[in-house]
């Protein structure tokens, strides 16, 4: 009996995943802007696609404990000759993280 209940309070860890991008750096953006000054403002994608060069992707999620995915973030940079083409900014994310 005792050892089913200590099971229900097991100690599950903050989770953090991918590229923390800060709203204030988000803002600063625009598009015609290089990579490398992408790359100062949001810093590297976590995952580099072989088959979207031209496409950098942010994605970001933060689980506490148990719970659900308290803050999720997604934003996509597509650059056309070195240059940002288009921003796509809060993407919708799986509810389920």
């Amino acid at each position: 009996m005792s050892l089913a209940l200590a099971g229900g309070c097991v100690y599950r860890a903050n989770i953090a995943q991918g590229n923390l991008v800060k709203q204030e750096d988000l803002d600063q953006i625009e598009v015609g802007m290089t990579r490398n000054q992408i790359r100062f403002l949001l810093g590297t994608p976590m995952i580099g696609d072989p088959f979207h060069t031209d496409r950098w992707d942010y994605v970001y999620y933060l689980k506490l404990g148990r719970e659900d995915a308290t803050f999720k973030r997604w934003v996509s940079v597509f650059f056309e000759d070195e240059r940002v083409s288009e921003i796509r900014k809060d993407q919708e994310l799986n509810p389920a993280l």
